[in-house]
């Protein structure tokens, strides 16, 4: 029996964490408040828009596109979103925003009448819009996660204010606390197939992502060049390109600004795409039932959102290659047959070789990011299932798969802060 409460536990967790989000999460929680704000005003006619995010949003806000509007960065974010934004979409905000709705948007950014700066506080995620009409004042902010609303003021009158902010992270982070990478294997190849039936809709929306991706030029076009590549003999037609090349394909267009939903991961498109797409592929190439999917699946978005639960929600680690992780565990299933060790093996070897790799903010460059952070996991797969793994005399490596995630978990929160502050400080100093 607590078997099974624990699992329906673990499904709860992963349907809190693996949401539909319509481009960039950082610049679409200020599009959401920015929504959200609009819907509180008598007049819809903005005067101007003052928004103030957390350092980290600002960081992954300033270089990406936001879907439709051809634009990069907050600013036009924050006008789309009072404009033409769903207030009660969340990471779909923008799902339905028109042609003539942008024309209006980037109208207040040429009047000058959009600002965006960096709030004073030290929250990983925050987003303060403060909407004014010739009648109102609406501040909405937004904090600790891309959707979760902590107040909304009306010419000074509090209209809501959370009581406690995050309640259900605070039970699901309790969760993740009793939980480990062998329960969580269990979880995955043990639950009734439909009670995870649900996490192949993931696969469906980012595998939708790739062909995208491949189809039209996004962003740097990082998987239509590789895939030219092949023709050209320069890459093979194998399995790991495959793995590449759709997974990158995906966050090409998310990142381009493609109005098509991905599939997040602990609020992140990428991190999702990157969590789904490996598996996809894996499963594809094996001819692998829907079943034997959901359970790869399942047990990669699952793994991603408990390391990626060691460390601050934005931070100065690339995402992506943790939840590579996840993915890596999901391939390993799929070509394992289904055992324990090789998916242990996995992760440890990925935390070997891909500890480093940092986060300078979300742009075009992250598709880059995560076809290494899944050629790392497809190597790592190869060499597990050879009995090759990195041991626990070398690095930050253990012998425990915990330990070692918790030593990433650890460089992460407390000496990558460091780097977080220069990275940030380099960013807004450019011109």
């Amino acid at each position: 029996m607590e078997q099974q409460v624990i699992w329906q536990q673990l499904i709860q967790l992963v349907k809190h964490e693996v949401l539909p989000a319509v481009g960039c999460t950082e610049p679409i929680s200020l599009a959401l408040a920015a929504a959200i704000a609009m819907q509180y005003s008598s007049n819809k006619i903005i005067e101007k828009i003052d928004a103030y995010v957390s350092p980290n949003l600002m960081k992954n806000g300033m270089g990406v596109t936001v879907p439709g509007t051809g634009m990069v960065g907050l600013p036009i974010a924050a006008a789309i979103g009072a404009i033409g934004g769903d207030a009660d979409a969340g990471l779909e905000v923008l799902k339905n925003i028109t042609a003539n709705q942008i024309i209006r948007a980037k109208k207040l950014l040429t009047d000058n009448k959009v600002s965006v700066k960096i709030a004073n506080n030290n929250k990983a995620i925050y987003t303060q819009a403060n909407i004014y009409t010739s009648t109102d004042h609406i501040k909405v902010c937004i904090e600790n996660s891309h959707t979760n609303v902590s107040l909304i003021e009306k010419n000074g009158e509090v209209i809501f204010k959370a009581d406690k902010l995050n309640l259900n992270e605070s039970k699901h982070d309790a969760i993740i606390e009793n939980i480990s990478v062998r329960l969580i294997y269990d979880f995955a190849t043990q639950a009734n197939f439909k009670d995870i039936a649900f996490i192949l809709h993931s696969a469906k929306l980012n595998d939708a992502l790739s062909q995208e991706g491949l189809k039209r030029t996004y962003g740097l076009s990082i998987a239509a060049t590789l895939h030219g590549q092949i023709k050209t003999g320069l890459l093979s037609d194998d399995l790991l390109s495959k793995v590449i090349i759709r997974t990158t394909a995906a966050s090409d267009a998310r990142m381009g600004g493609a109005r098509l939903p991905a599939m997040s991961n602990s609020g992140s498109g990428n991190q999702g795409i990157t969590a789904t797409m490996p598996v996809v592929v894996v499963a594809d190439y094996l001819q692998a039932t829907p079943e034997q999917l959901a359970r790869a699946l399942i047990l990669s978005h699952t793994i991603a959102i408990y390391i990626h639960s060691k460390f601050p929600p934005l931070s100065a680690l690339c995402a992506a290659s943790t939840a590579a992780m996840g993915a890596a565990a999901g391939m390993a299933l799929l070509l394992g047959n289904g055992h324990y060790e090789p998916i242990d093996m996995t992760i440890c070897n990925m935390i070997g070789d891909l500890s480093g790799i940092i986060c300078d903010g979300a742009s075009n460059s992250c598709a880059m990011k995560v076809s290494t952070s899944v050629s790392s996991g497809f190597k790592a797969v190869l060499m597990a299932l050879s009995q090759v793994r990195v041991t626990g005399k070398e690095g930050i490596v253990c012998d425990s798969v915990e330990t070692s995630i918790n030593n990433l978990g650890a460089i992460v929160s407390q000496s990558m802060k460091i780097t977080d502050t220069q990275i940030i400080d380099i960013m807004s100093h450019k011109t």
